[in-house]
């Protein structure tokens, strides 16, 4: 086709502008409910850890749903795919204004997440398939860059939309974004053919290795630790330190921005000390930031010059997780095994998310907001203990990977 080999030719912005904007949309839709969430619960008159469960199934239905979706919608055109799935994102998104129900809104993040677990991997999958080989890398890190560029804009920006508007303009927000995406995505993406079927055996195969397994459940308890405060920050830091919706916006921004200089810290550290080195540092420094916020909440209230270093440091060390992560999986599975790993990463991730949710809501229930930096420590010893013993057990296999030590 030749448009598509003058796309391949010189790598135009307008498609990846689509598909990033894609991402963006998608992740800030998952976590936009943490900046609104007191004021959700008073409004539907539920327990905050009742609301915070708002993202756990958002999690859970992007975990295990996204592969066994990948294979059933395996024969779609992807441009018709993503129309779709961004149409059912929107319309749950906007229908949230006329909500009065918990158990209704419920059931929009069902169908929200339902359209997020078929658009998030069809992004990632076409931008590989559109990108010239030389430039895959880049590509992808672009729209990469959209996901943790909702932690920086997109959360905090549904936060101030919320405090100002009421807590169901973040969700228009969200849909707004969606249906900006779709346009966009209508108007720049070209046509893709479906992708090769593959059996969902063929996409589990890698969970077959010991060491593969291990990694992953590593990521899985790293990122509950993460989650587990993430989603009920705004409860914990207004009995911490008083902090407002509005100072807690800026702070959702500052702990982003942190997030993105801590996976560019932790990518350096891979490639210069190696994935398990980089794991550990990660885990070291979460578990002293989240141990130093557990002493403050313990000595509570807390000045915020105290808190808002332990913040940056949180978020910065659990957003240098996944470049170590991603290098190891890759790295135990090879070439041929590749693109079913990162897609089993991607599950791995939404299920220490929804872990960490469920288990952040039983915490502030039962024993307050205090217990939450506690339970987050606790995360990473342990994430880093099956990281080490998967390290053993790469060591093991046979060296025909040929790939180095991660």
């Amino acid at each position: 086709m030749s448009t598509l080999s003058a796309l391949r030719g010189r790598l135009p912005a307008d498609w990846l502008c689509a598909l990033t904007l894609c991402a963006f949309a998608l992740q800030t839709d998952d976590f936009v409910i943490t900046g609104v969430l007191p004021a959700l619960a008073r409004e539907l008159t539920v327990g905050q850890a009742a609301a915070g469960q708002l993202v756990t199934v958002f999690s859970v239905i992007c975990a295990a749903v996204a592969p066994a979706a990948a294979v059933a919608t395996a024969r779609l055109p992807r441009r018709r795919l993503l129309t779709a799935a961004l149409a059912l994102f929107c319309l749950a998104n906007f229908a949230v204004l006329v909500t009065r129900s918990y158990g209704a809104l419920m059931v929009l993040r069902v169908l929200a997440a339902l359209a997020a677990a078929v658009a998030l991997p069809t992004v990632l999958a076409v931008t590989a398939h559109l990108a010239p080989p030389e430039r895959r890398g880049s590509s992808l890190a672009t729209v990469m860059a959209g996901l943790t560029g909702a932690a920086v804009i997109g959360v905090p920006a549904g936060t101030w939309a919320g405090t100002a508007l009421g807590w169901r303009a973040a969700f228009a927000l969200g849909g707004t974004l969606g249906l900006g995406a779709l346009l966009l995505v209508r108007a720049a993406l070209p046509r893709v053919p479906p992708a090769p079927p593959a059996p969902l055996a063929a996409r589990l195969h890698p969970l077959t290795r010991p060491a593969v397994l291990g990694t992953l459940l590593a990521a899985t308890v790293a990122v509950s630790g993460h989650l587990m405060l993430q989603t009920y920050l705004a409860p914990f830091l207004s009995g911490l330190a008083g902090v407002t919706s509005t100072t807690l916006g800026l702070l959702l921004a500052l702990t982003g921005a942190a997030g993105i200089a801590g996976a560019r810290v932790g990518g350096t550290l891979v490639d210069r000390r190696g994935a398990g080195a980089a794991f550990a540092t990660a885990a070291v420094a979460f578990a002293a930031a989240t141990a130093g916020l557990a002493l403050c909440g313990a000595l509570r209230p807390a000045a915020l010059a105290l808190v808002v270093p332990l913040l940056v440091i949180w978020a910065a060390a659990a957003w240098a997780v996944p470049p170590a992560v991603q290098t190891r999986v890759l790295t135990l599975s090879g070439p041929e095994h590749g693109p079913q790993t990162l897609a089993l990463t991607s599950s791995a991730v939404y299920l220490g998310a929804s872990l960490g949710g469920a288990l952040g809501g039983r915490l502030l229930a039962s024993h307050g907001p205090g217990a939450l930096p506690v339970a987050a420590a606790c995360c990473a010893p342990a994430a880093l203990l099956l990281f080490a013993m998967a390290g053993r057990r790469r060591a093991t296999l046979p060296r025909e990977t040929g790939a180095p030590t991660a």
